[in-house]
C-alpha cells in the first residue's frame, strides 16, 4: 500500500522554526486514562508473539489457502484460555476465523488480520482490548477477523461482508506496513476491471474483404477512444489497457476476433463509476464502428477507503503519547486534508469503511538495504526484522487506545458515527470526497 510521494508537515511550537526532525513526545500531552495498562500488556505479550510473527512472515501461502497462518492464530488463541470463543473455517471459507470476546454489551469493535505485520497488530490490539474490558470491567465485545484472499478481486472481507459478518460491528481497525510514512488518514484507490471480447467475420482479406467484419479493427477503434480519453480523466484516474487477443498471426484475413482488458483506478467509489462508463462507451463504440459485437465484462473490485478522522484523531494521540515517536511523523490534525495519505494502491477494507466506520492505519518500518517498497524482496526481508514487529507492536497499543476510548469516553461513538455518515453523503457525489470534503 505504501507510495512516495507524500509531504508530511510535522507540529511546530509557536515561535519555533519548522523542523522535519522534530518529535512529538509523551511530555506534550497528557496521558490517556488507560495509556499504562495498554502500554505493560502489550510488552508483556510481545514474547509469545514474536514467534507467531516469525512463523507467519516464513510461510508465505496463496490467496484463500493460508492453512498454516489460520491454524497458528487460532491455535494461539485458543491456548490462551481468557474466554475468547474461536471459529474456524469461518462464513464458508476454509482459511477464515472469527474470534470473539464479548461482555455481553456493546459496542462492538472489530480487527482485521492480513500478512504477519498485520494480524501482529491486530491481534495484539485485540487481545489488548479483552484484556482492559475484563480487568476493568468495561462494557463491550471485541471480534477479531481472520480475513484471507486480500491481494485478490473478491478478498476476504468482501466475503465476510456478503455474509453480514460485519452487522453488529460498531467500528473496524486495521493496519498496513510500508516505509513511507506513518497515517491513520489513508485513503486508497477505487478499482475494477474490464474484460472486453470483440467477435466479427473472418474473411479473405484480398478475394473477399467486404464480407468480413473485422474484430481486430474494433479492438483498435477501442484503443484510440481511450487513448482520447485520458486527455479528459481526473487526476487520480488510471486506466491500464492491455491487448490479449490481437486477432492472431495470420495476416491476410479479416479477422474475426480480438480482446482486451483494462483496470481502472479512481479516487472514489462514485468516480470509479463515472470512469467505467466512458471506458465501456470507448470499448463499445469498437464494435459501433465497424459492426463487430462487443461482449463487455465488468469484475468489480474494491472501493476506495474512507478514513474515519474522529477515530484517527484518536489514534495519533495515543501514538504521539507513547514517546520516541519514530519517523516520518503523522501530520498534526491541523493540516487538514494536506495530512490524509493518499495512496494509489487498492484494499478490501476500503468497502467495509463504507459500511462501518474504519481506520486503516499506515505505518513505517525500518527499510531494507535497498530501500524497497512493499512487495518487493527487500521488503518482504525487511517485514521479518524484529525491528518491524516492535514497530507493529506500537501500532496495537495505539489502536488498542482507539478501542479503550470508544469503550469508555461517553460520546465518541456517536461522534465517530455522525462523522461516517457525513462521509458516506459525500461519497455519492464524486467531486466533494475527491475535493477532500469529510
Amino acid at each position: 500500500m505504501e507510495q512516495d510521494g507524500f509531504v508530511m508537515v510535522p507540529r511546530v511550537g509557536e515561535g519555533e522554526e519548522p523542523s522535519p526532525n522534530r518529535h512529538t513526545t509523551h511530555q506534550d500531552v497528557e496521558p490517556p486514562e488507560f495509556l499504562a495498562d495498554i502500554d505493560a500488556f502489550i510488552d508483556d505479550v510481545a514474547e509469545s508473539l514474536w514467534p507467531l510473527n516469525s512463523f507467519i512472515h516464513e510461510n508465505p501461502e496463496p490467496a484463500f489457502q493460508e492453512h498454516k497462518a489460520h491454524d497458528a492464530l487460532t491455535s494461539f488463541l485458543r491456548a490462551r484460555q481468557e474466554g475468547w470463543k474461536v471459529t474456524p473455517s469461518a462464513y464458508g471459507m476454509e482459511t477464515a476465523w472469527v474470534a470473539i470476546y464479548d461482555s455481553d454489551a456493546l459496542p462492538d469493535l472489530g480487527h482485521a488480520c492480513g500478512h504477519n505485520l498485520i494480524a501482529t497488530a491486530s491481534l495484539a490490539a485485540g487481545l489488548t482490548t479483552a484484556s482492559l474490558i475484563r480487568h476493568h470491567n468495561l462494557p463491550g465485545k471485541v471480534v477479531l477477523f481472520g480475513t484471507p484472499g486480500e491481494e485478490t478481486y473478491r478478498g476476504g472481507k468482501i466475503r465476510l461482508l456478503e455474509q453480514h459478518a460485519y452487522d453488529h460491528v460498531d467500528i473496524s481497525l486495521i493496519s498496513h506496513p510500508g516505509i513511507t510514512h506513518n497515517n491513520p488518514l489513508v485513503r486508497t484507490t477505487a478499482f475494477a476491471r474490464l474484460e472486453a471480447r470483440f467477435l466479427g467475420r473472418a474473411a479473405h482479406a484480398a478475394k473477399d474483404p467486404w464480407r468480413g467484419v473485422n474484430a481486430l479493427d474494433a479492438l483498435v477503434v477501442a484503443y484510440t477512444a481511450v487513448a482520447a480519453l485520458r486527455q479528459q480523466t481526473m487526476p487520480g484516474d488510471v486506466i491500464g489497457f492491455a491487448i490479449t487477443d490481437g486477432g492472431g498471426e495470420t495476416t491476410n484475413v479479416i479477422h474475426e476476433h480480438a480482446a482486451c482488458v483494462c483496470v481502472l483506478r479512481a479516487g472514489s467509489t462514485a468516480r470509479l463509476e463515472v470512469l467505467k462508463e466512458k471506458v465501456g462507451g470507448c470499448l463499445r463504440a469498437g464494435g459501433e464502428a465497424t459492426g463487430a459485437r462487443v461482449e463487455v465484462k465488468v469484475t468489480q473490485g474494491y472501493k476506495d477507503h474512507v478514513p474515519n478522522r474522529v477515530l484517527a484523531g484518536v489514534y495519533r494521540r495515543y501514538w504521539n503519547v507513547l514517546g520516541d515517536v519514530p519517523e516520518p511523523l503523522i501530520p498534526p490534525e491541523e493540516s487538514g486534508e494536506a495530512g490524509v495519505a493518499h495512496v494509489m494502491s487498492s484494499t478490501d477494507q476500503g468497502d467495509v469503511s463504507y459500511v462501518v466506520p474504519s481506520v486503516n492505519a499506515s505505518f513505517a518500518i525500518p527499510p531494507g538495504p535497498l530501500g524497497g517498497q512493499p512487495h518487493s524482496p527487500d521488503f518482504e526481508r525487511a517485514s521479518g526484522t524484529r525491528e518491524a514487529f516492535e514497530r507493529a507492536l506500537r501500532v496495537a497499543k495505539a489502536l488498542a487506545g482507539v478501542a479503550a476510548e470508544v469503550l469508555t469516553r461517553d460520546g465518541l461513538l456517536d461522534e465517530v458515527k455522525k462523522a461516517w455518515r457525513r462521509d458516506m453523503e459525500h461519497a455519492k457525489d464524486p467531486e466533494k470526497l475527491l475535493s477532500g470534503v469529510s
